[in-house]
């Protein structure tokens, strides 16, 4: 085999055209693990963000509210208005024994609060001590409603974020300080500061919340209610109780159990199980996208290792002829695959980090945009594997190359 200038420049040539081919191909890699990592931290960002939204809501929770009867009933005509009654908590607290919670709501809007010359627009939301299982307040200041309150018909409140912030723009602690509302006089007891955007009859932030008994005399509603809220105990599911609270409910008020318009039922825990699914889904997805992304990449490494392997025939053919067993030619193939597939995947996964942590400072690290460390070692793990079965048919066909074959080849 003659070893001249022209031989070492055709072998310098494929190094050269070698190395871009295998710039190409760890991109391929590189981008293939980080759409995966930023998918995959992307959507538990995202899902983090949403959960947002329902903070502080009890997710096993149902509400019930009244409307117009669509069925005729035991000799009512359809169209029928009615109401839900105080009378109705009381009914579900003694037949449900699977509910941990049941309290009532009375609610207005379009109310004016004031104080010291300075007003808003708020609504108004009259409830028991209890509702704190179903909303659950995160107070700045002061506490919350008590059954004290309730029973004695005290004129107290609690305000929410933006309430505080445009009658109190001064800051500090209002509890104590009186607020108009209408011709009454109400003590701030607590300044809520929920940012939860999930919340019944109006905005928390815009809400001003009263005892249920002061809210009654306020509208003169006697027993009526405007809706019920129910918590279920731990592991009851909210849904198999639909049936059973349609026929308690309706069959009180002559109205048809199989009147779906006429009592609303709104089941919070399956619309929390929606979105879970939802994101169970989308989860699957990025795994497929992105495992499909990871496997062409090492598919690309295997095809560009058995190129590597057809040009570098005479570099392969020199060293056995000096003395490299194939081992030696095994080991080096299958050593530059996993080599390659090393510095892709860690440049994915520091790249895909830093984009994320761009997203968080975006949203103001209000929820986290990252991938876990398991996951991270995981996705590491697997592109090495990859790499490590990429490299193994061109590294066998290499093993296997002979000096004679070399010199025919030159």
């Amino acid at each position: 085999m003659r070893f001249d200038i022209d031989t070492y420049k055709e072998i310098t040539d494929a190094l050269m055209r070698n190395k871009r081919r295998s710039i190409l191909t760890g991109f391929g890699i590189f981008w293939g693990l980080f759409m995966l990592l930023f998918l995959l931290g992307g959507g538990q960002g995202v899902k983090a963000l949403l959960e947002k939204n329902f903070e502080g809501f009890a997710t096993n929770s149902m509400v019930i509210v009244s409307e117009e009867t669509s069925k005729p009933y035991k000799g009512f005509e359809e169209g029928r208005l009615w109401s839900l009654q105080y009378k109705d908590v009381e009914r579900m607290k003694m037949m449900f024994p699977e509910m941990e919670v049941v309290t009532p709501q009375i609610s207005s809007w379009g109310e004016k609060a004031m104080f010291e010359g300075r007003q808003m627009s708020v609504s108004m939301s009259g409830v028991d001590a209890d509702y704190s299982h179903i909303e659950e307040p995160v107070l700045k200041y002061g506490r919350f409603l008590n059954n004290v309150d309730i029973q004695q018909k005290r004129k107290v409140c609690i305000i929410g974020k933006q309430v505080y912030n445009q009658l109190f723009p001064e800051g500090g602690d209002p509890c104590g300080k009186y607020i108009s509302v209408g011709s009454i006089f109400y003590k701030v007891i607590g300044v809520d500061f929920s940012t939860s955007n999930i919340s019944l009859q109006g905005r928390k932030d815009t809400k001003i919340v009263i005892p249920i008994s002061v809210m009654q005399d306020i509208k003169n509603s006697g027993n009526d209610v405007d809706m019920i809220c129910a918590v279920g105990k731990k592991g009851v599911q909210m849904s198999t109780l639909e049936t059973r609270i349609r026929e308690v409910i309706c069959r009180e008020h002559y109205v048809d159990p199989t009147d779906e318009q006429a009592l609303m039922l709104l089941n919070v825990e399956a619309i929390f199980g929606i979105v879970d699914n939802l994101f169970k889904g989308l989860n699957f997805m990025i795994w497929l996208i992105g495992l499909g992304t990871l496997l062409a990449g090492a598919i690309g490494v295997s095809n560009i290792m058995m190129v590597v392997v057809r040009e570098r025939t005479i570099e392969i053919g020199i060293r056995r002829a000096i003395g490299a067993t194939p081992r030696d030619i095994l080991s080096q193939i299958i050593a530059e695959g996993v080599a390659l597939t090393f510095v892709a995947g860690m440049f994915g996964i520091v790249f895909s980090v830093f984009i994320l942590n761009i997203f968080e400072k975006v949203t103001h690290n209000q929820v986290v945009f990252q991938i876990s460390f398991g996951t991270a070692i995981s996705a590491f793990l697997l592109i090495m594997i990859l790499g490590l079965l990429a490299g193994i048919a061109p590294a066998y066909r290499a093993m296997h190359i002979k000096p004679v074959d070399a010199m025919r080849d030159e």
